[in-house]
Protein backbone atom coordinates (compact mmCIF):
# COMPACT_ATOMS: atom_id res chain seq x y z
CA UNK A 1 0.00 0.00 0.00
CA UNK A 2 4.23 3.72 -2.04
CA UNK A 3 5.31 6.49 -4.07
CA UNK A 4 3.40 9.79 -3.50
CA UNK A 5 0.69 10.95 -5.80
CA UNK A 6 1.27 11.22 -8.98
CA UNK A 7 -0.88 12.46 -11.79
CA UNK A 8 -4.20 14.27 -10.85
CA UNK A 9 -7.30 11.99 -12.64
CA UNK A 10 -8.27 12.92 -16.07
CA UNK A 11 -10.80 15.28 -17.22
CA UNK A 12 -13.59 12.82 -17.51
CA UNK A 13 -13.23 12.29 -13.97
CA UNK A 14 -16.32 14.52 -11.61
CA UNK A 15 -14.26 18.15 -10.54
CA UNK A 16 -15.61 18.27 -8.01
CA UNK A 17 -15.06 14.67 -6.68
CA UNK A 18 -11.60 15.26 -8.39
CA UNK A 19 -11.13 18.26 -6.19
CA UNK A 20 -12.31 16.76 -2.83
CA UNK A 21 -9.74 13.84 -3.66
CA UNK A 22 -6.82 16.49 -4.24
CA UNK A 23 -7.23 17.99 -1.00
CA UNK A 24 -7.25 15.45 0.84
CA UNK A 25 -4.13 13.77 -1.03
CA UNK A 26 -1.98 17.09 -0.10
CA UNK A 27 -2.94 16.68 3.45
CA UNK A 28 -1.72 12.94 3.84
CA UNK A 29 1.16 13.50 1.90
CA UNK A 30 2.30 16.66 3.76
CA UNK A 31 2.59 14.57 7.38
CA UNK A 32 5.87 13.50 8.08
CA UNK A 33 4.62 10.34 9.51
CA UNK A 34 1.18 8.74 10.60
CA UNK A 35 -0.19 6.10 12.42
CA UNK A 36 -4.18 5.09 12.94
CA UNK A 37 -6.31 2.41 13.96
CA UNK A 38 -7.06 0.03 11.22
CA UNK A 39 -9.90 -2.53 11.21
CA UNK A 40 -10.11 -4.32 7.92
CA UNK A 41 -12.73 -7.19 6.72
CA UNK A 42 -12.01 -9.32 3.36
CA UNK A 43 -15.46 -10.37 1.99
CA UNK A 44 -15.64 -12.54 -0.94
CA UNK A 45 -20.19 -13.67 -0.96
CA UNK A 46 -19.39 -16.13 -3.65
CA UNK A 47 -16.88 -18.22 -1.55
CA UNK A 48 -18.93 -17.37 1.63
CA UNK A 49 -15.95 -15.45 3.00
CA UNK A 50 -16.08 -12.88 5.69
CA UNK A 51 -13.07 -12.33 7.44
CA UNK A 52 -12.57 -9.08 10.40
CA UNK A 53 -9.31 -8.10 11.64
CA UNK A 54 -8.06 -5.35 13.88
CA UNK A 55 -5.19 -3.28 14.15
CA UNK A 56 -2.36 -0.50 13.58
CA UNK A 57 -0.48 0.93 10.98
CA UNK A 58 2.53 3.13 10.80
CA UNK A 59 3.40 5.13 7.61
CA UNK A 60 6.52 7.04 7.02
CA UNK A 61 7.11 7.90 3.37
CA UNK A 62 7.30 5.18 2.12
CA UNK A 63 7.97 2.85 4.95
CA UNK A 64 5.22 1.40 7.00
CA UNK A 65 4.53 -1.32 9.81
CA UNK A 66 1.23 -3.16 10.04
CA UNK A 67 0.75 -4.76 13.60
CA UNK A 68 -2.84 -7.02 13.52
CA UNK A 69 -3.79 -9.89 15.12
CA UNK A 70 -0.69 -12.10 14.75
CA UNK A 71 0.90 -10.81 11.98
CA UNK A 72 3.15 -8.29 11.44
CA UNK A 73 4.68 -6.50 8.58
CA UNK A 74 7.72 -4.47 7.86
CA UNK A 75 8.68 -2.53 5.01
CA UNK A 76 11.61 0.25 4.76
CA UNK A 77 10.45 0.91 1.27
CA UNK A 78 12.34 -2.02 -0.24
CA UNK A 79 11.98 -5.02 1.58
CA UNK A 80 9.38 -6.82 2.90
CA UNK A 81 9.16 -8.63 6.07
CA UNK A 82 5.77 -10.35 6.86
CA UNK A 83 5.54 -12.41 10.68
CA UNK A 84 3.29 -15.02 11.32
CA UNK A 85 3.77 -15.15 15.16
CA UNK A 86 1.38 -18.29 15.30
CA UNK A 87 3.43 -20.26 12.93
CA UNK A 88 6.96 -18.69 13.73
CA UNK A 89 7.79 -17.57 10.33
CA UNK A 90 9.13 -14.74 8.68
CA UNK A 91 8.83 -14.23 5.22
CA UNK A 92 10.99 -11.66 3.27
CA UNK A 93 10.32 -10.69 -0.02
CA UNK A 94 11.35 -7.75 -2.41
CA UNK A 95 8.81 -4.43 -2.74
CA UNK A 96 7.35 -4.44 -6.17
CA UNK A 97 7.61 -1.19 -8.15
CA UNK A 98 4.78 -2.15 -10.90
CA UNK A 99 1.76 -0.27 -11.61
CA UNK A 100 -0.33 -3.29 -9.79
CA UNK A 101 1.36 -3.66 -6.75
CA UNK A 102 -0.65 -2.25 -3.62
CA UNK A 103 0.72 -0.96 -0.42
CA UNK A 104 -0.67 1.38 2.46
CA UNK A 105 1.02 4.83 1.38
CA UNK A 106 0.14 3.91 -2.24
CA UNK A 107 -3.59 3.32 -1.45
CA UNK A 108 -3.76 6.57 0.76
CA UNK A 109 -1.70 8.59 -1.66
CA UNK A 110 -2.17 7.46 -5.65
CA UNK A 111 -5.39 6.46 -5.71
CA UNK A 112 -6.22 9.17 -7.90
CA UNK A 113 -3.94 7.89 -11.13
CA UNK A 114 -5.55 6.74 -13.52
CA UNK A 115 -8.89 6.41 -12.30
CA UNK A 116 -12.21 8.12 -13.04
CA UNK A 117 -13.83 9.81 -10.40
CA UNK A 118 -17.53 10.23 -9.15
CA UNK A 119 -19.78 10.94 -5.98
CA UNK A 120 -21.72 8.01 -5.27
CA UNK A 121 -25.10 10.07 -4.44
CA UNK A 122 -27.08 6.92 -3.62
CA UNK A 123 -25.45 6.64 -0.06
CA UNK A 124 -26.44 9.06 2.15
CA UNK A 125 -24.97 9.31 5.88
CA UNK A 126 -26.30 11.14 8.91
CA UNK A 127 -23.29 12.80 8.76
CA UNK A 128 -23.77 15.44 6.09
CA UNK A 129 -20.06 16.24 6.03
CA UNK A 130 -19.44 12.65 4.88
CA UNK A 131 -18.76 12.09 1.05
CA UNK A 132 -18.59 8.44 -0.95
CA UNK A 133 -16.31 8.83 -4.16
CA UNK A 134 -16.37 5.86 -6.77
CA UNK A 135 -13.25 5.67 -8.80
CA UNK A 136 -13.27 3.44 -11.58
CA UNK A 137 -10.02 2.73 -13.13
CA UNK A 138 -8.45 2.59 -16.86
CA UNK A 139 -9.07 -1.22 -18.49
CA UNK A 140 -6.31 -3.42 -17.75
CA UNK A 141 -5.66 -2.63 -13.89
CA UNK A 142 -5.92 -5.38 -11.36
CA UNK A 143 -8.59 -3.86 -9.17
CA UNK A 144 -11.95 -3.00 -10.82
CA UNK A 145 -12.77 0.34 -8.92
CA UNK A 146 -12.56 1.30 -4.76
CA UNK A 147 -15.00 3.19 -2.73
CA UNK A 148 -13.82 6.18 -0.88
CA UNK A 149 -15.56 7.62 2.35
CA UNK A 150 -14.02 11.42 3.16
CA UNK A 151 -14.98 13.88 5.82
CA UNK A 152 -15.37 16.80 3.49
CA UNK A 153 -14.81 19.40 7.01
CA UNK A 154 -12.19 17.68 8.33
CA UNK A 155 -10.65 16.28 4.98
CA UNK A 156 -9.93 12.99 6.68
CA UNK A 157 -10.27 9.62 5.26
CA UNK A 158 -13.13 7.18 6.70
CA UNK A 159 -12.47 4.04 5.08
CA UNK A 160 -12.08 2.69 1.33
CA UNK A 161 -12.76 -0.61 -0.28
CA UNK A 162 -10.84 -1.71 -3.26
CA UNK A 163 -12.66 -4.58 -5.41
CA UNK A 164 -10.61 -6.93 -7.13
CA UNK A 165 -11.83 -9.04 -10.47
CA UNK A 166 -11.73 -11.88 -8.30
CA UNK A 167 -15.02 -10.86 -6.09
CA UNK A 168 -13.03 -10.02 -3.17
CA UNK A 169 -13.85 -6.64 -1.40
CA UNK A 170 -10.91 -5.59 0.80
CA UNK A 171 -12.23 -2.51 3.40
CA UNK A 172 -10.12 -1.17 6.02
CA UNK A 173 -11.46 1.98 8.43
CA UNK A 174 -8.99 3.98 9.57
CA UNK A 175 -9.49 5.32 12.57
CA UNK A 176 -8.13 8.19 15.36
CA UNK A 177 -5.19 8.72 12.96
CA UNK A 178 -2.51 10.69 14.54
CA UNK A 179 0.52 12.79 12.31
CA UNK A 180 3.60 14.04 12.58
CA UNK A 181 4.91 11.45 15.92
CA UNK A 182 8.18 10.98 17.72
CA UNK A 183 8.35 6.99 16.29
CA UNK A 184 10.77 4.84 17.24
CA UNK A 185 13.81 4.66 15.40
CA UNK A 186 13.44 0.77 14.84
CA UNK A 187 9.87 0.80 13.70
CA UNK A 188 10.32 0.25 9.79
CA UNK A 189 13.28 -2.17 10.98
CA UNK A 190 13.57 -5.86 10.88
CA UNK A 191 15.58 -6.86 13.39
CA UNK A 192 16.31 -10.73 13.39
CA UNK A 193 17.57 -10.99 17.17
CA UNK A 194 13.96 -9.81 18.16
CA UNK A 195 12.80 -12.96 16.39
CA UNK A 196 15.22 -15.77 17.60
CA UNK A 197 12.60 -19.01 17.41
CA UNK A 198 11.23 -18.15 13.87
CA UNK A 199 12.31 -19.77 10.44
CA UNK A 200 13.33 -16.96 8.30
CA UNK A 201 12.35 -17.98 4.26
CA UNK A 202 13.72 -15.41 1.96
CA UNK A 203 11.41 -15.38 -1.38
CA UNK A 204 13.31 -12.95 -2.99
Amino acid sequence: FTLLFGTLINAQSDKKAEELLQKVVDKISAYDNFKAQLSYTMVNKEMDIDEKKTGHIFVKGNSYRIEMEGQIIISDSQTIWTILVDSEEVMISDVEESDESISPNKILTTYNKDYKASFDHNNKYKNADLKEVHLKPEEGKQFEEMSILINEKNLTLENFSVYDKNGNVFTYHIINLQANLDLPADTFVFEESKYPDMDIIDMR
